[in-house]
Formats: C-alpha cells, sequence, structure tokens
C-alpha cells in the first residue's frame, strides 16, 4: 500500500505507526495495491473541517473523505491532539489510539460504517483484528 503522510500537526514522527498498522489493514483487507493519505492536524483544523462538510462545530478524532479514483481510497484527517487525549482517557498507549483512528478511517473509505449495531460490529471486530495484528492492544 501506498501511504502519504502529511503532518501538519508538529515535527513529531508518527509514521512508524501509521505504516504499520496501514500495512497489515492493506494486507487483511486486500488493499494492497491502493493508496491512501493521513493528514496530521490540530483540534482547530478538524474543527473547520467537521462544521464545513458535517455541520459540526466541534473537534472530533477522525474524518474520512473517501475517493476511489485511480486506487486512491481517499483522505483521512486525524487530530493529534484528540489522539493524545483520548489514550490517556481510555488508558492505553498513544501509539494505539492513533493506530485506531487510522484503521477507523481508513475502513470508512472502504464502505464500512457504524450506523447500525450489525455495521459497527463488524467494523469493530474488523479493526481489533487489524490492530492486534500490529500488536496494538488495549
Amino acid at each position: 500500500m501506498k501511504i502519504n503522510i502529511i503532518n501538519s500537526f508538529n515535527k513529531e514522527d508518527y509514521s512508524k505507526t501509521i505504516n504499520l498498522v496501514l500495512t497489515k489493514a492493506g494486507n487483511i483487507t486486500n488493499n494492497q495495491n491502493k493508496s491512501i493519505n493521513i493528514i496530521l492536524v490540530d483540534n482547530k483544523e478538524i474543527q473547520r473541517l467537521n462544521k464545513e462538510y458535517r455541520n459540526k462545530d466541534y473537534a472530533t478524532d477522525v474524518l474520512t473523505f473517501p475517493d476511489g479514483y485511480l486506487n486512491n481510497l481517499g483522505d483521512v484527517f486525524v487530530s493529534i491532539p484528540k489522539s493524545i487525549e483520548q489514550s490517556e482517557d481510555l488508558g492505553h498507549s498513544k501509539e494505539r489510539e492513533l493506530g485506531f483512528l487510522t484503521i477507523h478511517g481508513f475502513l470508512h473509505t472502504l464502505g464500512y460504517d457504524h450506523h447500525t449495531d450489525e455495521e459497527e460490529k463488524v467494523m469493530t471486530e474488523l479493526q481489533d483484528k487489524i490492530l492486534n495484528s500490529a500488536k496494538l492492544y488495549r
């Protein structure tokens, strides 16, 4: 899988976790020949995007914009501050939360969703399978 990481948040390198989970995800979902863009942002930027595209005026953790054109799955925006905050609230590593949000967005680019209990169950099981294969446990 071709993984493009655009870090608009800071100079820290998050690529190890992102590349690990997306490589596992590409193999598990048979999407090795696809590309995806992961854009790391702050809360202000993700709030702006959330308001503009979803009419929700608050900072969220991840936003996905599926594409599907020429094997490009789309763009996944991840708020690094939200990721860190949630990892602390949930009591697991920052890497696990970043991996989770990345995989959550990735699965949305493939059409997975969680509007119904059944959809949520399918998506959660696949997320857990990918994260466990990357050894990113709760």
